[in-house]
Formats: C-alpha cells, structure tokens, sequence
C-alpha cells in the first residue's frame, strides 16, 4: 500500500471559483458520477445542511481521503450551524462508512440510476 499523498482542503464559494477551476471541478464530479457510476442526474436536494455527492478518484482510493473529506465537511458543518443536523444520500455499500461517523439510516433504501441508496442523518449538538 501506497502512502496517502498530502492533500491541502480549501473552501470556495460558488462565485469565487475561476471559469478553469469551477470547469476542472465539473469534468471531475461528471468522471466519477456520470461515467463511472453511470448516475447522469443529481437528485433533488431539499435540505440546506447536507453533505452532497464525495467523490474521490480512482487512483486516490484506499488512502484514507474519504474519511477526511468527510471530517472536514463535519467540521465545517459544526463550526457554521452546530445545532443543525447534518444529512446525506448513502450509497448502501458505503452505510457502515458513514455509521462510522455517527451517521444512521433514517430511509428504506431506494435506487438512484441503479444504484441502491438509504438517507442518513447525524444529529446536530443540541
């Protein structure tokens, strides 16, 4: 096993990216959703605090990146609105992932362009 590279988080929003990055951006999400999961439709998103799709390239898997995505978007969530819960679309293989973060399964599962999701949900601090 390879070591994980060193990765630098950044938060952006929307109109502070550059027309090159925000395209950069785009072509990654569509690589990993549309043409490797086969998925070209996001779902409609009702919540304001809510984890979207986490993507991380083939090459990069099995390092430990998902797991820091998904602690800094954590982070990020109980520094801005603490109280709030935080909720996702969980891939059904990924449940024990995110069980791992305190997340639970609060929908029967259902299929997403052919892929078998649940709704979780991480209780804010109250």
């Amino acid at each position: 096993m390879t070591s994980m590279p060193e990765v630098k988080t950044e938060w952006h929003r929307f109109e502070q990216l550059s027309a090159d990055k925000l395209y950069e951006l785009l072509r990654f999400r569509q690589h990993i959703f549309v043409v490797e999961q086969a998925s070209p439709y996001p779902r409609l998103i009702t919540s304001s605090l809510r984890i979207g799709r986490v993507a991380v390239a083939l090459s990069l898997r099995g390092h430990g990146l998902g797991r820091r995505l998904i602690d800094e978007a954590l982070r990020f969530c109980r520094e801005r609105y603490p109280v709030q819960d935080v909720v996702l679309a969980a891939q059904l293989n990924l449940v024990p992932f995110y069980e791992r973060f305190g997340f639970a399964v609060t929908s029967e599962p259902y299929d997403d362009f052919g892929i078998g999701h649940v709704e979780m949900s991480l209780r804010g601090t109250s």
